[in-house]
């Protein structure tokens, strides 16, 4: 700013023939050129030292490059107010211009810190591991936390901006500390965001669901893709979406598959008839979880678990580390025990039986609903 100051003088000086409005447009555009210039080649410089450099280092360049930008624009416009011939209405404007860019700054750099904050944290964790319940836990805690704090860094920032005006500051302090009139009004006409909002908050400190989770909602069985600060998707299995609010998971029951692990156990059911042997049916389901490279070596089980009037029930268990495998799993047991029971035991298969016995012509004909046939239609078909 002491650098700058000479310069800006100097032009005030050579320029002193023109109107003061015209002089203090010159003296702003110079003023911001030459922070621009000065920001480009410092941040060059500074882009080129990082390049190899750790991961941290360049993605800290790449975030605040915008930030310090600004920074500097509002400095140099600071010492270009100072030089600049302006009347008493026109300085206070400038003053009120160089306030709410500097709350916008803030603003801007509480938001770069807690985002460079969040990815240096969550660097220790990866989602594409085998068992990532950990992670998963982490980076759905502090994905959900880091979009309630941007939201709240905006509120205290409009907040901020408004209170810099005399006919709107109450409106400013109402949003801060949500009292009075304006506060309720506001309160009630965001009551469904503000719901979303405590239950983002709700969910990141219970954590009931997290990212990639698989979830059983409304039906629908997928994984969770997205948690943002008021609602939820879904990546069904056939690559739908399915988006609910944050609301929906605090007040609505749902199936959590990977809660505690990934691993699940898959259910298989099989009506059979009482003549197959069920030590045979354990032994092939044994040996085809064996020959599968999905079964996780943990549970496989053949179980009678009901007798039906013409069938029995048999429950057939497997385990597998993922859902997607597990449900892949019970498809193969599936598929290679019907072809084992077609080709060892076909009678084992659920059928409909029907005996039909011998009775006489005539009643037989009117079963079928014909009538019944005479003397000489009988000797007739008794000659030929």
């Amino acid at each position: 700013m002491e650098t700058i100051e000479p310069i800006l003088r100097e032009i005030d000086s050579e320029l002193g023939w023109l109107p003061g409005w015209a002089v203090s447009l010159v003296l702003f555009a110079v003023a911001v050129l030459l922070a621009l210039l000065v920001h480009r080649i410092v941040f060059r410089l500074l882009t080129q030292l990082v390049a190899e450099r750790d991961l941290f280092w360049r993605s800290l360049v790449a975030r605040t490059g915008g930030p310090v930008r600004l920074a500097m624009v509002i400095v140099v416009l600071g010492a270009a107010s100072t030089v600049a011939p302006l009347t008493g209405d026109q300085a206070d404007w400038m003053r009120r211009l160089l306030q709410i860019a500097f709350i916008v700054l803030l603003g801007w750099i509480a938001r770069t810190a807690l985002h460079i904050w969040t990815t240096v944290y969550l660097r220790r964790f990866k989602l594409d591991a085998e068992d990532n319940l950990l992670a998963r836990k982490h980076v759905t805690q502090s994905r959900i936390l880091e979009r309630v704090a941007n939201f709240l860094i905006y509120v205290i920032a409009v907040a901020a901006v408004m209170m810099t005006f005399e006919s709107v500051r109450q409106y400013g302090v109402s949003l801060l500390a949500s009292a009075g009139a304006a506060g309720v009004v506001i309160g009630l006409a965001l009551q469904s965001v503000l719901k979303n909002l405590f239950a983002g908050i709700q969910l990141a400190v219970t954590q009931p669901l997290r990212l990639d989770d698989a979830l059983l909602v409304e039906g629908e069985w997928g994984n969770v893709e997205e948690i943002t600060a008021t609602y939820v998707v879904l990546r069904l299995w056939d690559w739908r979406r399915l988006v609910l609010p944050l609301s929906y998971f605090i007040e609505q029951p749902f199936q959590n598959w990977t809660r505690e692990g990934s691993a699940l156990i898959g259910t298989v059911m099989i009506y059979l008839d009482y003549d197959v042997p069920v030590a045979d049916i354990r032994a092939e389901v044994e040996r085809i979880a064996s020959a599968s490279p999905l079964w996780d070596r943990k549970v496989v089980a053949v179980q009678v678990t009901d007798f039906r009037e013409s069938v029995m029930e048999v429950r057939i268990l497997v385990s597998a580390t993922t859902a997607p495998r597990t449900f892949d799993l019970r498809c193969i047991v599936r598929e290679q025990l019907v072809e084992f029971l077609r080709a060892k035991y076909p009678a084992a298969l659920p059928r409909t039986r029907i005996e039909v016995a011998s009775l006489p012509e005539p009643v037989m004909r009117r079963a079928a609903g014909m009538k019944p046939a005479r003397s000489g239609e009988l000797a007739a078909a008794g000659q030929s």
